[in-house]
């Protein structure tokens, strides 16, 4: 297939793109800054410039292109409102889309979007899910919950630094997944006509809380970690002074996920039918426990090569 991917310099488009290569399809991505997205040209995916917000800039993207896979969504330092970024966007892709005749889309959703309504990000994917369902298009809907990648920002690196962790609000177990395994079910579902029209949870093999992936990290690295847990009254609180301004509207609006990562209930769901839809064996999944060993070992070793390289230089001035 002629496969467009939507935010493919994000952290899971960049693997889906990949993935689809790997799979035999032709790849094209839409960015908004073509040269910081040069490594994905080098891959061999074909790139053309294309901003959800200007519609015009969608045409040429999906001419002659069999499926989109829509991976975008807003960045933690993007001024604009999820609103905009995500809802009005993703209108003009599915516009566009009607228009150039391309019914096959897969799109990246969250895990219980339905029932967290009051936060925006959740809300728009859960209108988005439903605009999908009343479409003609031929959808499949991937619902995830946290990628491991967020994981080493979070609590690997200042475990890892003796840095102050922080997390908010009552410990929510959630089953994160490998970017590198939902890419497997974004590619799959092109080939499996029986997951169109169909919404599949995509998670990991485990639902973590905080303190489980604290103990996890620590265990890894061999440190321990100092925990600060900011209370939801709090978030709320700055959530509200945030809305008066509207240059921090954004941020708000990212507060107000602290519902959902910090409420206490489980973002994990069964997977037994997503993997038989999708074709895929989950021995195949990555577990939070080799993800965190593997990244810690290479680390590790880098600090302790660097060390011995600096002991080198520190060698060579000596005056004996």
């Amino acid at each position: 297939m002629q496969v467009l991917v939507v935010g493919g310099t994000g952290t899971l488009g960049r693997q889906i793109a990949s993935r689809a290569l790997e799979a035999g399809h032709q790849v094209r991505c839409m960015v908004r800054t073509p040269r910081k997205a040069a490594f994905l040209q080098e891959w061999g995916c074909e790139l053309t410039r294309g901003d959800l917000l200007e519609p015009a800039s969608l045409d040429y993207a999906l001419d002659g292109v069999d499926a989109v896979i829509d991976a975008a969504t807003s960045r933690p330092n993007d001024p604009r409102s999820v609103y905009e970024t995500d809802w009005d966007g993703k209108l003009n892709l599915f516009r566009a889309c009607e228009t150039a005749g391309v019914k096959r889309i897969v799109f990246l959703s969250l895990l219980l979007a339905d029932q967290y309504r009051q936060v925006p990000l959740m809300e728009i994917k859960s209108c988005t899910e439903q605009l999908l369902r009343d479409s003609d298009f031929d959808y499949t809907i991937l619902q995830g919950a946290a990628f491991m990648q967020g994981v080493i920002g979070q609590f690997a690196i200042p475990v890892l630094e003796s840095q102050t962790v922080w997390v908010s609000g009552s410990p929510t177990a959630i089953a994160y997944m490998n970017t590198q395994d939902m890419a497997r079910f974004a590619v799959a579902a092109l080939e499996r006509d029986e997951t169109i029209r169909g919404s599949y949870p995509v998670v990991g093999p485990k639902a973590w809380n905080t303190g489980e992936v604290v103990q996890l990290c620590e265990q890894a690295c061999g440190k321990s970690a100092r925990v600060f847990r900011v209370p939801p009254a709090l978030l709320e609180l700055m959530r509200g002074i945030c809305n008066f301004f509207e240059p921090a509207v954004n941020v708000a609006e990212r507060l107000a996920f602290a519902e959902v990562t910090g409420g206490g209930a489980r973002l994990d769901a069964p997977m037994e039918a997503s993997y038989e839809a999708f074709g895929l064996d989950p021995a195949e999944t990555t577990t939070l426990e080799s993800y965190l060993n593997e990244y810690y070992t290479t680390i590790l070793k880098r600090l302790r090569d660097m060390e011995k390289d600096l002991d080198k230089d520190a060698k060579k001035k000596l005056p004996f």
